[in-house]
């Protein structure tokens, strides 16, 4: 059994590809946004404390011989980068990208978007946080800050570009796989 992470920006498919990789493995899919941020409504205001994270996330995939764990824990996850056998980093035009997060935003929200909903800025904060990722720095989850997490990383990577078929893409990363994962 394998332990995967996958990353990437927001919008790149980390979460449908993770679900899919772990329904073909057979093993169980965790994301980094459900411990990241506490249950609220709207979603996504209130980050879980560090610790908290990182207790939910060890205490589910320490004891399991296989998992997939997908999204970004980059500036909290050290303890779990030594439980990785292979990392997955999946990349995508940004115009693609943005546009799938826009589709994503509309269909999980709708109106709630709209100028004076209860979701309007927040949502629209998140697209501008989003559209900065290829050319941040540093200073938030950026395409640098991921590319200098992954030079780090002493276990195998994996780029793909996430425009390819989710059936390609799981076939990508299980050829990746040693024989009998």
């Amino acid at each position: 059994m394998a332990r995967i992470h996958i990353l990437g920006a927001s919008g790149s498919g980390t979460t449908t590809l993770g679900a899919a990789l772990a329904g073909s493995l057979g093993v169980p899919h965790l994301d980094t946004d459900a411990v990241f941020w506490m249950p609220t409504d709207p979603p996504f205001t209130t980050q879980r404390p560090v610790a908290e994270r990182l207790g939910m996330l060890l205490g589910e995939l320490s004891p399991l011989p296989g998992w997939v764990l997908s999204g970004s824990a980059l500036k909290w996850g050290d303890p779990l980068v030594p439980l990785y056998d292979l990392i997955v980093f999946l990349t995508l035009d940004p115009a693609l990208r943005m546009e799938r997060l826009r589709r994503r935003e509309e269909g999980r929200y709708g109106a709630r978007l709209a100028p004076g909903g209860d979701m309007a800025e927040g949502s629209a904060a998140f697209l501008a946080w989003a559209a900065a990722y290829d050319t941040a720095g540093p200073e938030q989850r950026s395409r640098a800050s991921q590319e200098a997490w992954l030079s780090a990383r002493t276990v195998p990577v994996l780029r793909l570009d996430s425009s390819a078929p989710v059936g390609a893409l799981v076939s990508s990363v299980l050829a990746r796989l040693p024989a009998g994962e």
